[in-house]
């Protein structure tokens, strides 16, 4: 039995004044057609977790699988003492709004995150914790350093992804990809999970704390027992598409008409010099302009430079209404089940 996790006294304070302070943490994991694995994984997850003298929560997510998980996990929970809850999302929505309904769903002072194959070890939760208390880290992501994957399907795509990752948006991990990670509550429920972004969370965390604050570890990682991966790394220009939209929101979500704008301001400035050159050249020089090529692009520039600048208006609009309609979800639950431990 692994050893029980032991708040320190600095952070007994915090816990009182969090407003997420009715649980210490809550395990969030996403199922997808994994009926093979849950009746192991809960199992596992008690013996990793059942001697912790803090009360947390295990919330386990379906994702609209079409085999017998939810039933599955329904009977082996009526003989459990996990205090757990599962959520029935109406079809499959995808990892990253499973993930999100999960962390909504959530009521722990800290969050964790791991998948649901037996890959990730939840024996490594406990000494997550710690150190994202002791380092007073907002984000602690696992880095699966001896995977235990096929080395050309998984491990160097995941390679390549997490070297471009780390280029582009400058926060350099081992590995993004690795779902076991623990948050900060009240830091992960300012961020919104979207699309396919939640190889991204490390970016967004860092677009609302610094870098500084978000931290990583070596994890234990398994080779998958059952079946294979229903949420497997993307292609690679799928991940380069998903970047390029996270690197967007990043910096411009707040002020996307300076985008635009400057786009819109520098094809405005090439068709300008370009007219004004024609212009000069016509009424001073009396050279005809009428069948030369600038002429067209000079104008074509002004044209795309204006469309720009209203793009950049439209867009700044729409930042707005975006910002205040945080209630807007990525996903439809169509039942909860709540299951208290026995005592």
């Amino acid at each position: 039995m692994h050893k029980a996790f032991l708040l320190q006294p600095e952070e007994q304070i915090y816990q009182l004044q969090s407003p997420y302070s009715s649980l210490f943490f809550s395990l969030v994991i996403p199922l997808y057609n994994e009926e093979e694995t849950v009746i192991a994984l809960i199992d596992t997850i008690h013996d990793a977790l059942g001697a912790q003298t803090q009360t947390w929560e295990l919330i386990l997510v379906d994702d609209g699988s079409s085999d017998t998980t939810v039933q599955t996990i329904q009977q082996k929970l009526l003989h459990s003492s996990l205090n757990a809850k599962l959520i029935q999302l109406s079809r499959n929505y995808g990892q990253t709004a499973a993930m999100q309904a999960g962390i909504d769903e959530a009521k722990g002072q800290y969050i964790v995150t791991m998948d649901g194959d037996l890959q990730n070890d939840p024996h490594d939760i406990p000494t997550m914790l710690q150190q994202l208390i002791d380092q007073d880290l907002d984000l602690l992501v696992g880095w699966r350093k001896n995977r235990k994957d096929a080395f050309l399907l998984r491990k160097v795509p995941s390679l390549l992804a997490n070297r471009l990752i780390g280029r582009i948006s400058g926060l350099r991990l081992h590995d993004y990809g690795c779902s076991l990670k623990v948050y900060r509550t009240e830091i992960i429920k300012q961020i919104r999970l979207v699309g396919e972004m939640h190889r991204f969370i490390p970016l967004w965390v860092v677009s609302v704390v610094p870098a500084s604050r978000i931290g990583e570890v070596p994890v234990r990682h398994h080779a998958r027992q059952f079946g294979q991966s229903k949420y497997g790394i993307s292609r690679t220009i799928r991940v380069l598409i998903d970047l390029l939209s996270v690197m967007f929101f990043k910096r411009y979500l707040m002020r996307p008409g300076h985008l635009f704008g400057s786009i819109g301001l520098f094809f405005g400035f090439i068709g300008s010099l370009m007219l004004a050159y024609l212009a000069v050249d016509k009424y001073i020089f009396d050279n005809s302009i009428g069948t030369r090529p600038m002429l067209l692009i000079g104008v074509m520039c002004v044209l795309m430079s204006l469309q720009f600048l209203m793009t950049g208006i439209v867009a700044e609009l729409i930042s707005r209404t975006y910002l205040n309609s945080g209630d807007n979800k990525s996903y439809l639950i169509r039942r909860i089940y709540q299951h208290q431990g026995k005592q």
